[in-house]
């Protein structure tokens, strides 16, 4: 095997290794680090794939690899930082709760499982998804103790309220775990050429995610994932009038 065959998946490990360094510092209550090494983590799960197809150097082990890394980095540690959050915010606001509710967060590895196995079966998934992609949950859920503790700690308001409440937070898991799995067709950002007419969804969805961070900062990760959900199921059907 060549050298540069083993470039992407050395870049895949390169994730698996950011995703145990997530869960370290989630299990030290270091949230903030923790959150960031997931999206270290999702830097090089991108760059894995482009490494791949760049170096012509795919591989079944590479795809299992990548696999085995998304799990750890976009299941296990995302959810490791969604239980600790709750069990944040249950002490920040006050708000008497179940005192099980941390542990809705231990579905989101379950189905992030579930969702990668499908995935690597699924032969049509190369230019789409069909359910809401691992890194897009982990990001999700990553931005969470970043926003409450860094970026809207002196801005405390409406969006912090509804940020720090642990039943928003277990509701997310919930929600979460059931797109990852859900039969609703996604756009992946995954460019072939440079014309609008064959990107015009992920063109659309770039300039407006950039409008958001510009606004909101990295405040605007959630608006940002809700976004994507979204601009998915209008252009799904608006192509869909199309083709009638």
């Amino acid at each position: 095997m060549r050298i540069k065959d083993h470039i992407p998946n050395f870049i895949t490990l390169l994730n698996l290794f950011a995703g145990l360094l997530s869960i370290y510092y989630g299990m030290i209550d270091e949230l903030q680090f923790a959150g960031m090494m997931i999206f270290v983590a999702a830097v090089f799960d991108f760059f894995d794939g482009f490494a791949a197809r760049l170096l012509n150097a795919k591989s079944e082990i590479g795809i299992q690899l990548d696999s085995l890394a998304d799990m750890v980095s976009f299941g296990v540690a995302p959810a490791f930082i969604l239980f600790h959050t709750i069990e944040f915010s249950i002490e920040l606001t006050g708000i008497s709760t179940w005192e099980y509710l941390p542990f809705t967060a231990f579905i989101i590895p379950l189905f992030a499982a579930l969702r990668l196995a499908k995935f690597n079966i699924d032969e049509e998934q190369q230019t789409s998804f069909i359910g809401m992609p691992t890194p897009a949950v982990a990001i999700l859920l990553a931005s969470f103790p970043i926003i409450i503790m860094v970026c809207l700690a002196d801005n405390k308001g409406l969006y912090y309220d509804i940020v720090t409440n642990p039943y928003f937070l277990a509701g997310v898991a919930i929600i979460s775990s059931f797109l990852m799995v859900s039969k609703i067709p996604m756009f992946a950002l995954k460019f072939t050429s440079v014309s609008w007419a064959e990107n015009q969804t992920r063109y659309i969805f770039i300039i407006l995610s950039v409008f958001l961070i510009f606004l909101l900062k990295l405040a605007a990760i959630p608006l940002i994932i809700l976004l994507y959900l979204l601009i998915s199921i209008v252009f799904i059907l608006f192509n869909f009038e199309n083709k009638d």
